[in-house]
């Protein structure tokens, strides 16, 4: 059954195929499609960032997380029964030549997952893009769905694992599946990036790994996560300031382990950071 989009109305299977006009989708209905993890890596093979996206967008190599997005597109939460569900994989959002780049775990199953735009549509979003719009970095304070005006401002955001997961647990071989897509973004955004905010220890971890991948003299043993620690890393592309956050979960949010002065304290530092010495080339 189709349902009306909440900002356009146009209707829209869940999940919603691609090329059908949901606002910001990436992708067409010919966009090739990986199934299996050598085809990740073959696919993730573009110097293209557009298409790099579009690929993401419509990946189905991890059964259990299609299965899910999936199942979870067609069922909805109660409370938003009367929309269509994305119920594919959230490519990286943002602008193209960004100079910070944030980085978090995976979609949520009700959040991006029904929105189409990464770390939208919970309230682990609301907090994150109201503290986006008051260190300047973003052109409003919300963000309810792809197609409603917001954009980030010399700022990219990216997750390590592209589906959501169940229990927001990704396996080791779903994250190990899905790393060629983070690394070839990586790869592409890092000439212009100066500082990387990371939300959450995964998200720290899976940047550490990216990098290390791609070449960066990361230091051993790697540096530990913390809400607020500065780690510059060189890179083959220049050198970058790696900045730990919590992750803005209500868990971390309610009891008060992070605050809006806290989060804004850190994307503050990233906005300084990213304004210094121009990158190498």
């Amino acid at each position: 059954m189709k349902l009306p989009h909440p900002l356009t109305g146009q209707l829209f299977e869940s999940p919603v195929p691609p090329g059908t006009g949901w606002p910001e989708d990436p992708a067409a209905p010919g966009t090739p499609v990986a199934h299996s993890r050598g085809e990740v890596v073959d696919l993730a093979a573009t110097d293209e960032l557009a298409e790099l996206d579009a690929r993401v967008s419509v990946c189905r190599a991890c059964p259990r997380l299609v299965e899910w997005r999936e199942d979870v597109a067609v069922g909805k939460r109660k409370s938003f029964a009367d929309q269509p569900y994305w119920g594919r994989p959230i490519a990286g959002w943002g602008v193209a030549e960004p100079e910070i780049l944030i980085v978090g775990l995976a979609p949520a199953a009700n959040g991006g997952n029904r929105t189409g735009r990464v770390f939208t549509g919970d309230r682990s979003g609301d907090w994150l893009f109201a503290a986006l719009h008051r260190t300047g970095l973003a052109n409003q304070a919300t963000s309810e769905h792809a197609g409603d005006g917001l954009q980030l401002i010399r700022t990219r955001m990216i997750a390590a694992v592209r589906c959501a997961p169940p229990a927001n647990k990704p396996t080791p071989e779903e994250r190990d599946t899905c790393a060629p897509w983070y690394r070839s973004e990586l790869e592409l955004v890092l000439p212009s990036t100066r500082a990387v905010v990371c939300l959450g220890k995964f998200g720290y971890d899976a940047l550490l790994a990216g990098l290390v991948a791609l070449g960066a003299d990361v230091p051993r043993p790697r540096p530990k996560f913390g809400h607020g620690v500065e780690h510059r890393i060189s890179t083959p592309y220049g050198d970058v300031t790696v900045l730990g956050c919590f992750h803005p979960s209500q868990q971390n949010t309610f009891t008060g382990k992070l605050t809006e002065a806290m989060t804004d304290a850190v994307l503050t530092r990233a906005k300084e950071l990213s304004t210094g010495t121009p990158k190498r080339s």
